[in-house]
């Protein structure tokens, strides 16, 4: 019995060896199977940037110098990396990118910064927006610190605020930074009607703690206005040209607003087709001198119609430097065609004359309800 019970027992052994050999066999070729599928799979392809010297840093710099500079843009990818926009920050501009990249090249991006505006420390930066999944935005930067070797005190720009026909006058003092002597070697203005005159400035006039010690200051008057200065906003520059290497032009704003001497309403009357009993055979002109601080000594001395069959009359309003002018319809006009001017004769230097354009058709009264 134990001969049989042995002989079972080596039987059951050899199966389950039997079977586990199989299935050691079935796992090897299954796993087999999928490493072969695995290495068929294709590799998904994707762009990806990289960027070489992403910071550039001019160190200190002579203000309005231009700084250009071109950043290395490289595709370690193993599909195009597209540049979709190169978005500078204030002050910086793009000259040029390029917008696609092939796998293992390498692009550009140009920055540029003009450094006039600045001083001290300037960080610029351009924004570069791409089809990377990974960083579909990317940064490169221009560090600089600008100095002034030339420089106005107390501001480089100068506002003003005048009336036309008169005039007025801002200061500002240019000093420098330079070793050797300074000089104004040429001052351009922009318009006849902004005048400068400089001198070196001596004494009281020469700006405390500014400028290399001992460098020479110089004191600039520019005046704006007159008859000839135009109405409405202005915004110039004043060029000045020294014999500074480091910083040879330097530019003065200049800023503000020219308001007209005087406010017509309206510039031109036209009565339409009027009857001399309607109503709107009456018009009123209004003038009023744009002068706050003194606007009583504007006047206006008397008017004039060449109209032929229209009355003008003027008288001061309430208000100090008002004047209402009527004009009217004359009961005897005779219908027809209304074209002429009447004219206003004021004490305003710019606009001693005003001249007001008349038109209309007068037809004749209708006859009174029986």
């Amino acid at each position: 019995m134990s001969k049989r019970f042995f002989a079972t027992l080596m039987a059951v052994a050899l199966t389950l060896t039997a079977n586990l050999a199989v299935a050691q066999t079935k796992a090897k070729a299954d796993s087999k199977k999928t490493d072969d599928a695995k290495k068929e799979e294709p590799v998904a392809k994707a762009p990806r940037l990289t960027l070489v010297d992403p910071v550039k840093d001019f160190g200190t710099v002579a203000k309005g110098e231009k700084l250009d500079w071109t950043f290395m843009v490289k595709n370690t990818g193993n599909a195009d990396l597209e540049i979709i926009a190169a978005r500078p920050s204030c002050g910086c501009t793009v000259a040029d990118f390029d917008k696609i990249i092939k796998p293992g090249e390498s692009g550009k991006v140009t920055a540029h910064v003009d450094t006039t505006a600045f001083a001290g420390p300037v960080t610029k930066a351009v924004t570069l927006e791409t089809n990377d999944a990974s960083a579909p935005t990317a940064q490169v930067t221009i560090n600089a610190v600008v100095k002034p070797y030339v420089e106005a005190y107390p501001a480089g720009f100068v506002r003003f605020s005048v009336l036309q026909g008169d005039s007025e006058q801002q200061t500002v003092t240019l000093y420098s930074e330079e070793d050797e002597p300074f000089q104004i070697v040429k001052v351009e203005s922009p318009q006849p009607w902004i005048k400068v005159d400089y001198k070196k400035a001596e004494g009281e006039q020469i700006a405390p703690g500014v400028g290399k010690s001992g460098q020479a200051q110089y004191k600039f008057d520019i005046n704006l206005g007159g008859a000839e200065a135009r109405t409405g906003a202005v915004a110039e520059r004043i060029h000045v040209v020294t014999n500074s290497k480091h910083q040879p032009d330097y530019f003065i704003s200049v800023s503000g607003v020219v308001r007209p001497s005087l406010r017509i309403e309206p510039m031109m009357v036209n009565f339409g087709e009027v009857a001399p009993s309607d109503t709107a055979a009456t018009r009123v002109v209004m003038l009023r001198t744009n002068n706050l601080k003194t606007p009583e000594i504007f006047e206006v001395k008397k008017v004039e119609s060449a109209v032929t069959g229209v009355t003008a009359d003027v008288k001061p309003t309430a208000n100090k430097g008002e004047y209402e002018v009527t004009l009217q319809v004359a009961k005897n006009a005779k219908p027809g065609d209304v074209n002429g001017d009447v004219k206003i004769y004021t004490t305003d230097k710019v606009q001693p004359v005003v001249t007001i354009p008349v038109r209309g058709t007068i037809k004749a009264a209708e006859p009174p309800a029986k």
